[in-house]
């Protein structure tokens, strides 16, 4: 029996005997959390032979869904035990009159958030962050954005009156998720490590397909060996768990952005059955994604050696996702209070 089967045995045993919820919650930290037991296996993967990582890759993945599943199967049935004991002990008068619960709507954007980070998960990234409130050099300049590039210009990026840092220049609303990547480089500026950021950016521009602020998603994957060919493998994966289909095609076009070299816009193929958009079919293209090589500049930005180690970086709209996949035409409707948008297009709670 492996290592990791022993650790599996155990789990599901800890899992069977639970009693509490916090109790599945504590098992799952200690396994899966980025401490956890088969975490450490995971990070081990990347000091063994290639024949043997697929093997082990394989074993831990399958262990990592199977504890999933029991720890979600053992919770229902502690929730549903929890309920008959409260039923059986609880006395309830029929003959009062009923009280209306409100209802409510999961936002499109918290679904398709979720969705993405779920999926970018199962291949080892992990969730980053970094604030609104940016400066020059994080926005601009680590990222290898000249001073005469015209993103910086007042018509494009909303800055606030505040004083100037001598080093880090003007404060800004970030206009891009990017910064997140030089934030998670300096902090940890040891690969091999895959991040990822969903977030809020601001842009003065406004009309059906445009909105001062939207969301991005940013994934930045940095190693030894790392090249083009991931990207595009990553990104098909992605692309065809995310719209739910068998097979898709990509295409790409070169492209450029100042942080990535060489830089790609990634298209889809589709077509229209039905007044509908089906993806991985058809003869149609579609622009959904941008990224490319990680500049060598913003790798020594995140003071990473950038003879020794590779990245690659990808990013796209939250909204834009959104909308492919459920139908949203006018992307102002994400932002605008109007209940008859949420009750079109939100989601139940229980779809989450």
């Amino acid at each position: 029996m492996t290592d990791i089967e022993k650790l599996l045995s155990s789990c599901l045993f800890e899992i069977e005997n639970s009693r509490t919820t916090k109790r599945l919650d504590d098992i799952k930290v200690a396994v899966l959390g980025k401490n956890g037991k088969l975490t450490e296996f995971l990070k081990s993967l990347k000091d063994m032979p290639e024949d043997k990582r697929k093997i082990a890759g394989t074993e831990i993945n399958a262990a990592k869904t199977e504890i999933l599943n029991s720890i979600s199967s053992k919770a229902v049935r502690l929730e549903i035990a929890e309920l008959e004991k409260k039923l059986a002990s609880e006395f309830v008068d029929v003959t009062m009159p009923a009280r209306v619960r409100p209802s409510g709507n999961l936002h499109p954007l918290t679904k398709v958030a979720d969705e993405i980070a779920d999926i970018l998960s199962e291949y080892g990234f992990t969730f980053a962050e970094g604030p609104n409130i940016e400066s020059e050099y994080y926005n601009f300049t680590a990222l290898n954005i000249p001073d005469h590039h015209p993103a910086r210009t007042m018509h494009d990026t909303f800055y606030l009156n505040y004083p100037a840092d001598r080093k880090e220049g003007r404060k800004l609303l970030r206009t891009h998720t990017s910064p997140v990547q030089i934030r998670a480089m300096l902090a940890n500026n040891k690969p091999p490590f895959r991040y990822f950021s969903i977030g809020r950016v601001y842009r003065s521009d406004y009309d059906a397909t445009h909105t001062p602020m939207f969301n991005q998603i940013e994934g930045l994957m940095v190693g030894e060996g790392i090249s083009f060919a991931h990207l595009k493998y990553l990104m098909t994966d992605f692309l065809k768990k995310f719209f739910g289909v068998p097979q898709i095609e990509l295409r790409l076009r070169p492209s450029f952005f100042p942080f990535t070299e060489p830089s790609t816009e990634i298209d889809i193929n589709y077509k229209i059955k039905g007044g509908k958009i089906i993806f991985g079919s058809g003869d149609k293209w579609m622009e959904v994604v941008g990224g490319g090589v990680v500049h060598p500049n913003v790798l020594k930005a995140g003071n990473i050696d950038s003879k020794k180690y590779r990245g690659i970086a990808f990013g796209f709209g939250l909204e834009r996702l959104t909308s492919l996949k459920y139908g949203v035409s006018d992307l102002r409707g994400y932002f605008e209070s109007d209940s008859r948008w949420r009750e079109a297009f939100g989601f139940s709670y229980a779809a989450k």
